[in-house]
């Protein structure tokens, strides 16, 4: 009884090594859903950045229906690197008369008061005049511009300027996202004196797949870079910056973070010496006519409102100005606060 047992063994031990082959044969034969996933052509570098081109375009025109709030923490460095001062200041992102600009709202955590409000909307009526003027000059060139009248680069000449390079397939946040490295070309011949900041930038992009639409990028700079003396504009060795977008409503991709580190100047109105985070929350879809939308609400770090304040309403009327027809979808939602 007992040898026919191990008899029987022995047969379906040798049954199985006779299978065993066939088995892993068919096992290498059957890829997993991620191996599939990996060994899907890429699509061609050149052809998905001009995809990504066309839909930034799109979705910058969306983004004119939308406003949003943004809170920039900057800090200030000495001489040995250590943070001297800190800077917090609030504002409402949105667009008039087809210029993108932030009203700034509150700073160190109050609100303006009524006539810091009046000198606020003084200065965003100044600015939008000026952008339109100086957009509207460059357009009759055929200059392609940005809504504030800055020079924009296409794909085409950014790739004469540098290389993407390692090409790679990634998930993000549940999505398929394809990455490259970016690296400028310290040869390449420039047009234009900010086409310079491209040769000396290296970095590195990721590029929603489904949507071709910018999700993150990530970047710094090899030398230091100057126009006009510093005056134009000064980047220092090393500055390094990072930029991250979230779909909103489902619809359009909208700015959530952006940070910066070590020396970045561009004229002397904006830039940073130290250390700068952008955050974005409460994206609110709006018309308007008007020159201002009001708001007056301090946002946390976490992005949510603070308590009011006493001086709240006071500013508030003082910075309202015209009608303004303003809709909040229910479906609007921040994204989750951000990561570095």
């Amino acid at each position: 009884m007992c040898g026919r047992i191990v008899e029987k063994m022995r047969r379906n031990a040798l049954m199985l090594l006779t299978l065993l082959p066939a088995m892993v044969s068919l096992r290498a034969q059957q890829p997993t859903a991620e191996q599939a996933e990996a060994e899907r052509p890429l699509p061609a570098m050149r052809d998905l950045l001009l995809d990504v081109e066309r839909n930034q375009r799109a979705a910058e025109a969306m983004r004119r229906d939308y406003t949003y709030h943004v809170r920039d923490e900057e800090q200030d460095y000495d001489s040995k690197g250590n943070v001297k001062k800190t800077t917090v200041t609030e504002s409402e992102s949105l667009t008039i008369d087809g210029v993108r600009v932030d009203r700034e709202v509150a700073r160190d955590g109050k609100p303006l008061t009524p006539d810091e409000a009046k000198k606020e909307s003084e200065k965003i009526d100044k600015e939008v005049a000026k952008d339109k003027e100086r957009r509207e000059k460059r357009e009759n060139k055929g200059e392609e511009t940005d809504t504030r009248g800055d020079e924009v680069l296409t794909v085409s000449r950014i790739l004469e300027l540098g290389t993407f390079s390692n090409p790679r397939r990634v998930g993000l946040d549940g999505r398929s996202t394809i990455v490259a490295d970016y690296a400028g070309d310290p040869n390449a011949k420039i047009r234009s004196r900010f086409e310079g900041i491209f040769r000396d930038l290296v970095g590195t992009i990721w590029i929603d797949e489904e949507d071709r639409n910018l999700v993150q990028v990530q970047g710094h700079f090899l030398s230091d870079f100057k126009i006009g003396g510093g005056l134009v504009a000064d980047v220092r060795k090393g500055s390094s910056f990072s930029g991250r977008w979230s779909k909103i409503n489902g619809e359009v991709w909208l700015p959530v973070e952006f940070a910066g580190e070590g020396k970045i100047r561009i004229l002397l109105v904006a830039g940073f010496s130290g250390r700068e985070r952008w955050v974005t929350s409460d994206y609110r879809k709006f018309r308007t006519s008007a020159t201002i939308i009001p708001s007056n609400r301090v946002i946390g770090a976490d992005g949510n409102p603070l308590p009011d304040q006493p001086a709240a309403s006071e500013s508030k009327a003082a910075g309202q100005q015209g009608e303004t027809t303003q809709q909040k979808p229910p479906a609007a939602q921040s994204p989750a606060s951000p990561q570095k």
